[in-house]
């Protein structure tokens, strides 16, 4: 059984690298979820972005350095818990709309150093009204045997085959970014179908879709192409990406180019699906 805490202690020592916690909020496009909506600002972490789904309306919560409604009461071992383990401070599951599912990859490291990084940022008040969830899919406790089938609690393993470019480039998308998490259809319990990892689907929300990020799709695509994409927008045929990808691109371009170019080689080799 996976344990459902990370505790202070098994953390040890660590210095916060703030600039490295900035690159991992980008890389994983906190934002784009969880500033308050309407406003240009992307350091007001305030939450309350309403996300639909085929289980009800989830609305994505405050985050910023708020001692009261947001995250400026957790302790760090809290913080990596709920990113890894998809617990609350309370004990509570929280319901994967959360992508902790990719995120239990990353590095502890990174994740120490984002939340040194959050500390930072303005403290927003308000607390974020509830979930509108049908029932079942509104009791937390089922979401305890949810995890049991599909969270494994696996941090990333590079693979020694590859190269080094490869191996950043399958953590950022499969971690931090969490790519899969939008690019793959999902089963009726809400859960990535892993033989369609990458091979698009419906939106989440039900309006349109979202693209074959495979060999399917991007067969003719260079991995230049793909960095560039994740820096300006736009594609090889020179349309530009909107939607939600806009706001993707919107976070990948801070990255570095090594970090973009990482990211366009492990999606070139994925297979076809």
């Amino acid at each position: 059984t996976i344990p459902r805490t990370v505790s202070a202690s098994a953390l040890g020592p660590h210095t916060p690298n703030i600039e490295n916690g900035r690159l991992v909020f980008y890389a994983g496009g906190c934002a784009s979820c969880h500033a308050v909506p309407k406003q240009k600002d992307e350091t007001k972490l305030g939450g309350g972005l309403a996300l639909r789904s085929p289980f009800g309306t989830f609305y994505v919560p405050n985050i910023s350095s708020d001692p009261n409604d947001g995250i400026g009461g957790w302790t760090e071992a809290q913080f990596v818990t709920a990113l890894t383990k998809g617990t609350s401070p309370q004990g509570e599951h929280l319901f994967p709309a959360f992508p902790y599912t990719s995120y239990q990859h990353a590095s502890v490291g990174d994740l120490r150093d984002l939340f040194a990084f959050l500390k930072t940022l303005p403290a927003v008040s308000g607390k974020v009204r509830a979930h509108d969830l049908r029932f079942p899919f509104n009791i937390r406790r089922a979401v305890g045997l949810w995890k049991l089938l599909f969270l494994d609690g696996e941090p990333f393993k590079p693979d020694p085959s590859k190269s080094a470019q490869w191996n950043r480039g399958a953590y950022l998308t499969n971690a931090l970014a969490h790519c899969a998490e939008c690019h793959s259809p999902r089963n009726a319990l809400g859960a990535i179908v892993e033989s369609k990892r990458f091979a698009g689907g419906p939106a989440p929300d039900g309006n349109g879709g979202v693209p074959n990020i495979t060999a399917t799709k991007l067969k003719d695509w260079k991995v230049e192409d793909i960095a560039f994409m994740l820096e300006d927008g736009q594609t090889p045929d020179s349309d530009r990406v909107g939607g939600s990808m806009g706001e993707v691109v919107r976070n990948t371009a801070h990255l570095s180019k090594d970090d973009r170019l990482a990211i366009g080689e492990y999606i070139k080799s994925l297979p076809p699906r």
